[in-house]
């Protein structure tokens, strides 16, 4: 799978680890920073990377997704959501093991919203947390039910004047 991933400050310690993990997995990575830590820095400049690309990618989240870091999560899906077809979802919880949470957020955003762009509060998980959540939603199919075909279609044809 191609994934997109980018951070500011908050998670790149976490992020630097994802993208090695990940690589060591198999899937193409690419990495839209940040590439060092700079206290300073700001999560628009790294997510906008990361949301252009899957907005602008094949629109098949069984191939193309992203990954956003930051403090809490919340401001990086607010970026990421401004883009046509991409559709960020935070997750803050846990299920203990999250690989039997089959009917949980991150199971449900995939199967009924074909969420593309995971968005995770670096400053809430352990690396160990991180791994086994992203891997669970990168795994987690969607179920091209027509209802919910129906639904992102009305998602994507909206319009803001």
């Amino acid at each position: 799978m191609k994934i997109y991933i980018g951070t500011d400050h908050a998670g790149y310690v976490l992020k630097e680890k994802l993208v090695s993990t990940l690589k060591a997995q198999g899937h193409e990575v690419f990495d839209e920073g940040a590439y060092s830590y700079n206290e300073t820095d700001d999560y628009p400049d790294f997510v906008s990377k990361v949301a252009r690309a899957v907005s602008e990618d094949e629109h098949d989240s069984t191939k193309v997704r992203g990954i956003i870091l930051g403090g809490t999560g919340q401001g990086e899906a607010i970026v990421a959501n401004r883009f046509p077809h991409v559709r960020a979802i935070v997750y803050y919880g846990k299920s203990t093991p999250v690989v039997e949470d089959e009917s949980g957020i991150l199971a449900r955003s995939r199967a009924h919203n074909d969420a593309n762009v995971l968005s995770l509060g670096a400053r809430y998980f352990t690396e160990e947390d991180m791994m086994e959540i992203v891997n669970f939603w990168l795994n987690a199919p969607y179920s091209g039910d027509e209802r919910h075909i129906r639904r992102l279609k009305k998602i994507d044809n909206i319009k803001i004047d």
